[in-house]
């Protein structure tokens, strides 16, 4: 199958996945967030940003903390918060499990990638079981 077409679907098959995610939500997002902008992240999360390799694919956690729950090690939680802590990324004197964050995840990612990411990391808490 040509590249062009996988990653059409890819793309097409995370946009139908976002305004489930924002009705979950109750359709709120932080100022300046949009629904595309967390399509972007969940994208960049599980590709250039090398994210899944240490919060897992399900961002569950593994060597990184659980992104889905409500308990934040660094920061708290909040959008601002978050691009901070993945532009800045974690250091071992202030890690709370003992693990290094590099800056952008170690990821070769603009700083726009890094605010997308951030969005789609602040949905995983947010939703509603």
């Amino acid at each position: 199958m040509d590249f062009r077409i996988c990653y059409g679907i890819l793309i097409v098959g995370l946009g139908a996945a976002a305004p489930g995610a924002a009705a979950q939500q109750g359709d709120s997002l932080p100022p300046g967030v949009t629904t595309e902008m967390v399509v972007r992240g969940k994208a960049v999360f599980l590709g250039a940003g090398l994210c899944l390799a240490c919060h897992g694919p399900e961002a569950k956690g593994g060597i990184g903390p659980d992104l889905t729950d409500s308990v934040w090690l660094h920061g708290d939680g909040g959008f601002d918060s978050l691009v901070k802590v993945i532009t800045d990324g974690v250091s071992l004197e202030v890690s709370e499990t003992g693990q290094l964050m590099p800056p952008k995840g170690g990821g070769a990612i603009r700083d726009e990638d890094v605010r997308a990411v951030a969005a789609y990391v602040w949905t995983l808490s947010k939703r509603q079981s």
